[in-house]
């Protein structure tokens, strides 16, 4: 089995645990994703398979959106519902309810649009000196983080301003660059607020051009009697890449590794480039050279 694979993660599963269970489904260990969920979280998760794990370097930087679930009142250790109180704003329910419904939330959301920055959470996947921040969090040891950018494309509330009682939730929906915390993000609105918050739900709905609707729960692939018809295949998995089409007699020197030339390609210097052959088949990824007008494969798949 080649190609990729949109699986909608349920929720209390890791995505290792996903990845384990496409490989029993698959019949091979050659199975990687191009993002990690955390554990709570639920959605869009890309999976590849087979040779196509390759092709995760150019695919885990791509946008994401994501529909989540914000409470306000208090903070959490892990910014999650998952972790223990860390803050409190000391307002009763029906207090933060009637801050939250005078709120301006145009106002409050708009300084996080656009280009920002974030400190990542202790509690992440994120290395620092070859340390996972939640292996020394698990430990009691918070770090010092250098603020990372991020770029938020979109920010809105879902339905309106409408707040969810008793609770006081607020469901959100954030478009935004690879990297960028959600979980970061519900805090600092929290802040901003007055009250604190912390997420309740996290769903992804897109990873780059995959969205929820092609995705596949795991009980689905289990029933699915071939599941090799589920597959996207691997030109389509990076069809946001500019691509060449290789004569018929370079098809072999790109696969040995070969540059071709394209004169009239007019990419910029360093460009990923996909190359096809006449069938539309990926045979590889590339790179283009201005200087000499070649394509250079960098990794070769078909």
């Amino acid at each position: 089995m080649i190609g990729g694979l949109v699986v909608d993660k349920p929720e209390g599963w890791t995505s290792h645990d996903v990845v384990g269970r496409i490989r029993r489904l698959a019949g091979t260990r050659r199975v990687g994703h191009t993002g990690t969920l955390d554990p709570f979280a639920t959605g869009v998760m890309v999976i590849l398979i087979g040779q196509a794990t390759r092709l995760a370097q150019f695919l885990d930087k791509d946008e994401k959106e994501y529909e989540a679930l914000v409470r306000f009142g208090f903070e959490t250790e892990t910014g999650d519902f998952t972790g223990t109180r860390s803050a409190e704003c000391g307002m009763r329910n029906a207090e933060i309810s009637a801050l939250l419904g005078k709120t301006k939330w145009d106002q409050i959301l708009s300084p996080f649009r656009g280009e920002i920055e974030q400190v990542p959470p202790m509690y992440s996947a994120k290395k620092v000196d070859g340390r996972k921040l939640y292996e020394l969090a698990r430990k009691g040891v918070e770090i010092e983080r250098k603020p990372v950018p991020v770029t938020i494309h979109k920010l809105e509330v879902v339905n309106g301003d409408e707040i969810r009682i008793p609770h006081s939730d607020l469901r959100i929906r954030v478009v935004c660059s690879a990297g960028t915390y959600i979980r970061t993000l519900a805090e600092d609105i929290g802040r901003a607020v007055g009250t604190g918050a912390h997420l309740t739900e996290l769903r992804r709905t897109r990873a780059g051009r995959f969205d929820i609707s092609q995705a596949f729960t795991l009980t689905d692939l289990e029933a699915i009697a071939d599941p090799v018809s589920t597959l996207i295949p691997m030109s389509e998995a990076v069809v946001h890449l500019p691509e060449v089409v290789l004569a018929d007699d370079r098809v072999l020197k790109t696969r040995n590794g070969l540059s071709s030339r394209f004169p009239d390609a007019g990419f910029m210097d360093g460009e990923t480039v996909c190359m096809l052959n006449a069938d539309a088949d990926l045979i590889a990824i590339g790179v283009y050279r201005a200087d000499e007008k070649t394509v250079q494969p960098k990794v070769v798949l078909g």
